[in-house]
């Protein structure tokens, strides 16, 4: 076979000797590393709108009320979050301590017929809610019947 390079096949081996990383660091090291990488996505946000106003809900479980701020700038929402997270565990022998940070960022561009000075923020069960209401102008008005002359 002249000309023929042969390619050696990589196959996993199986042993029972610990791994240096699980010896070190503890076998729940890559599991956690990798949680740690979940925590900084996007927080899921549920937007309704009915007759009298917006509403802005924002899932955030594990984080209080003083970890958000919302703030308007040129008729754009913005809600935002930074929180760090430590954990230590001590041992006779061994400290471990693990830090993570958390931050997210959203903004929402209201409509004209937002009425922005009444903007309306509460926390409750993992859930911030904004309020934005309608202005009166805005306000779907009820069906009024006109009578014939």
């Amino acid at each position: 076979m002249e000309g023929t390079i042969m390619i050696p096949m990589l196959r996993p081996t199986t042993t029972s000797i610990p791994s240096l990383v699980d010896a070190f660091f503890g076998d729940d090291f890559l599991s956690n590393f990798f949680e740690g990488l979940n925590q900084g996505t996007l927080p899921a946000v549920n937007i309704s709108e009915n007759k009298e106003e917006f509403t802005i809900e924002v899932a955030a479980p594990g984080l209080e009320k003083k970890d958000f701020s919302v703030d308007l700038s040129n008729n754009m929402l913005t809600i935002s979050s930074q929180k760090e997270f430590s954990n230590e565990e001590k041992d006779e022998k061994v400290l471990r301590r693990e830090y993570s940070y958390t931050s997210f960022k959203r903004s929402f561009s209201l409509p004209e017929s937002a009425e922005s000075t009444k903007i309306k923020a509460s926390y409750k069960d993992g859930i911030l809610s904004v309020t934005v209401p309608k202005r009166e102008e805005a306000k779907e008005k009820p069906v009024r019947q006109i009578s014939i002359s």
